[in-house]
């Protein structure tokens, strides 16, 4: 009997590698021959790239009635996201762009509900102002699932205002990778065309068939796999991913440590390939080595990037001492009461 280790600690939900069955199908888009591809240099033309990430935090379950006699259950809630601009050859500082906290009111639908604002007390949490923001149903869990659906959003709309255009199929003008954005986590949403690259830290899913998940185990730090075209089952979403070793697991690990997913939206014509889609999975290993964190200073090394965790430190703060925020929305509330706040 052989055991390896699961690199990631025990503390963290699900670990690295779970490995579920895929339902979809796959299919062949850069080569039909399955083989390691080597890493490539960083083109001197991509000036800028962007790593994207968000944050969400539920701060308080509550119980309205509003003005009608209406009541139904809501939450207090945060939100941020922010980018971290990076030069890929390392000829400038990075820098961080906004990380601004964003706070909703998530309230049961068709209650008439206004925004609130709470008072500064406390220079560390500065103005709360929560916006109004209608659930869908009446679920414990929808107000968490409506802040993380405004979450989702913002991160999109940031992730692909940063990045070059990707053409949609061979008609377009192809324009240069200029700017490429790295998205923390799996892409959601709509194809907004920017060359926005998710990658996934956790294997939760086994997307290539036993013939070739084998490779996984053989690539060399910064080398890739070709690029495929996957369809979820149902058609409902369809991607264009690869996977890249940033590091050479340990001897005690999982030969798949240290391997990295990564997806780009696909166009909808299934035999076009955007060239700025292979210009991306080609760098991907020179820079995602680059990026990659170490284990003495990260338990989710190398797979959560040194720029991710920098950006994740900026959101906590920006969303403020958890501790003092629920203090200022107890106090609002005993306000409404006339009364004086609980401890």
């Amino acid at each position: 009997m052989r055991i390896r280790l699961d690199p990631w600690p025990v503390d963290l939900q699900g670990g690295q590698l779970t490995l579920k069955a895929f339902d979809g199908t796959l299919d062949d888009v850069e080569t039909p021959r399955w083989a390691a591809l080597p890493a490539r240099p960083i083109p001197e033309r991509l000036k800028q790239v962007f790593v994207v990430d968000g944050k969400r935090r539920m701060e308080s379950r509550i119980f309205i009635e509003d003005p009608q006699g209406q009541s139904g259950l809501g939450g207090f809630g945060a939100y941020v996201v922010g980018a971290v601009d990076l030069c890929p050859h390392g000829t400038r500082q990075a820098e961080l762009l906004a990380v601004k906290a964003q706070r909703l009111l998530a309230h049961a639908p068709n209650l008439l509900v206004e925004p609130a604002q709470l008072t500064p007390r406390n220079p560390h949490t500065g103005q709360l102002e929560y916006a109004p923001a209608p659930m869908q149903g009446h679920d414990p869990l929808a107000a968490l699932n409506t802040l993380q659906q405004h979450m989702l959003g913002a991160e999109q709309l940031l992730s692909h205002s940063l990045a070059s255009r990707v053409p949609v199929d061979e008609t377009d003008d192809r324009e240069w990778l200029t700017a490429l954005t790295i998205q923390d986590g799996t892409l959601r949403g709509q194809n907004l065309q920017g060359a926005v690259v998710g990658c996934v830290k956790t294997m939760e899913t086994m997307y290539l068939p036993a013939d070739r998940a084998g490779l996984l185990s053989e690539l060399k730090p910064g080398e890739r796999t070709p690029v495929l075209r996957m369809t979820y089952e149902g058609g409902q979403f369809t991607r264009l991913i690869w996977y890249v070793r940033l590091c050479e697991a340990a001897f005690y690990q999982h030969p798949m440590s240290g391997v990295m997913r990564l997806e780009m939206f696909a166009p909808d014509d299934t035999d076009f390939l955007p060239p700025i889609v292979r210009q991306v999975a080609n760098l991907s290993g020179t820079l995602l080595t680059r990026l990659g964190s170490r284990a003495h200073k990260d338990p989710r090394a190398p797979q959560n990037l040194i720029p991710t965790a920098a950006l994740e430190q900026a959101m906590n703060r920006s969303m403020g001492s958890a501790d003092l925020v629920t203090r200022r929305i107890r106090a609002h509330i005993a306000a409404t009461f006339g009364r004086e706040a609980v401890a």
